[in-house]
């Protein structure tokens, strides 16, 4: 993710975010998703950049070139999940839909005491991959965020839940102290969830296969991974429209080891294989691709990608990836 991206400010201001979580919390939903009509018309006149991405997204995804229609489904998309956020983490779940696939392996590991990772990404609602611990009181649920990036989003959710606010391991953070904090969660037995599909400029990173072209994947998940030897468990909140959303587990590792002399080929493999869990179900739900830049960044830096994905996986299927 290069700077300007990060750098753009948040769509709408601090006054705007505010303003819709007071008429969701007075109107009710079906009066604040009335709202999402003109912020989706404004980030589909206003917003350039993220509007160029999506059309890119979409005609990647679906072969074809994208029209302004299937843009403003997608953006709407995304306001409907952050609007969304303001009902789950007030506790109002009971104005969802929620399906939920694969929970069992994950109940199993964390009822043996053992701290679990759980790795998502900017596909759907990753707010409501929550709804896990709220339903099941006894999991310690600690999040990893970088709270600095969207500092008015971050005000408004701390204001909703501060209990969940406190669970927040903050991404911001030197390297060293957020791994810290990350590998003493997990020796409490606790659930760690985190975004693994951004690279952040100056952030070392893994080049993989996704969607047809390669795509730069963040390193510093696997290296934690490995040097906690935590299980890894997948985790994906897909939004179905209305009021419906799909959570999605799935087991990806027992305990990832990895010695370092074999990082380079171990590497690639992993997250080549994370790479194709993301295309899965991004394929199965387009819409709910909420990484609105140019995600194939430096292309030419991960032309060297191709013998060493497929040389590792065997090595890094051995070692428990």
């Amino acid at each position: 993710m290069n700077a300007d991206w990060r750098q753009r400010p948040e769509g709408g201001g601090r006054i705007a975010i505010w303003m819709i979580r007071g008429v969701a919390r007075h109107g009710g939903r079906a009066v604040s998703r009335a709202l999402l009509l003109p912020i989706t018309l404004y980030f589909l006149l206003v917003r350039g950049p993220e509007r160029r991405a999506s059309r890119d997204w979409l005609r990647r995804v679906g072969g074809r070139r994208a029209g302004l229609w299937s843009t403003a489904r997608h953006i709407h998309a995304f306001a409907s999940t952050i609007l969304d956020r303001v009902f789950l983490l007030g506790g109002e779940l009971e104005r969802f839909r929620i399906e939920v696939e694969g929970a069992q392996a994950l109940h199993r590991q964390l009822e043996a005491g053992r701290g679990v990772l759980m790795f998502g990404s900017h596909l759907g609602s990753f707010e409501v991959l929550r709804v896990l611990a709220r339903t099941r009181p006894e999991i310690r649920l600690r999040v990893v965020l970088d709270v600095g990036h969207n500092p008015a989003m971050t005000q408004l959710l701390d204001a909703l839940n501060p209990e969940v606010a406190r669970t927040v391991i903050d991404a911001g953070r030197d390297g060293p102290g957020v791994a810290l904090a990350i590998a003493e969660a997990l020796e409490q037995g606790a659930l760690v969830a985190l975004l693994v599909d951004r690279a952040h400029e100056g952030q070392a990173s893994v080049p993989a296969e996704f969607c047809g072209h390669p795509a730069p994947f963040p390193q510093a998940p696997w290296l934690i991974a490995a040097a906690t030897g935590a299980p890894v468990v997948l985790g994906f909140g897909l939004y179905r429209g209305g009021n419906r959303y799909r959570l999605v587990f799935e087991p990806f590792s027992e305990g990832i080891r990895m010695r370092r002399q074999d990082r380079a080929v171990a590497l690639p493999a992993l997250v080549g294989d994370y790479a194709a869990r993301l295309e899965h179900h991004a394929r199965s739900a387009p819409y709910n691709w909420f990484n609105f830049y140019d995600f194939w960044q430096n292309d030419e830096a991960c032309d060297h990608r191709s013998d060493a994905v497929g040389t590792g996986r065997h090595l890094a299927g051995r070692q428990g990836g």
